[in-house]
């Protein structure tokens, strides 16, 4: 899927803006998830509303560069394979997995 998505998002500024600003998400997003396990129920209850808040940017950053990409002609069915959460609630969880498989791989390719 990432590479999916950097072929179509190709050399389009507005596209790469849109890409560098989910990563952006995706990598806070995935902060809150590889603490999460760490934490007491206290400091998760403290910080709830915070990642939730933080996973629906990322579905709204997903969505958007989805729209645009289509906008251009492309076929962004890298979005519809994550699925939406209103047809199944699970399909939320998915985009929050997909935010670390985006950091994971970002991560990777700036070694």
């Amino acid at each position: 899927m990432h590479r999916e998505i950097a072929e179509e998002v190709g050399s389009d500024a507005e596209a790469m803006e849109l890409f560098d600003e989910l990563i952006r998400t995706a990598t806070r997003y995935s902060r809150y998830r590889a603490d999460w396990l760490l934490l007491d129920n206290n400091q998760k209850m403290d910080i709830d509303s915070s990642r939730t808040a933080c996973h629906d940017s990322m579905i709204t950053h997903v969505n958007m560069l989805a729209r645009y990409l289509k906008s251009l002609g492309k076929e962004a069915k890298w979005r519809d394979a994550l699925g939406y959460e209103e047809e199944d609630p699970y399909n939320r969880k998915r985009i929050g997995d997909f935010a670390c498989y985006l950091v994971f791989v970002n991560s990777l390719n700036a070694r």
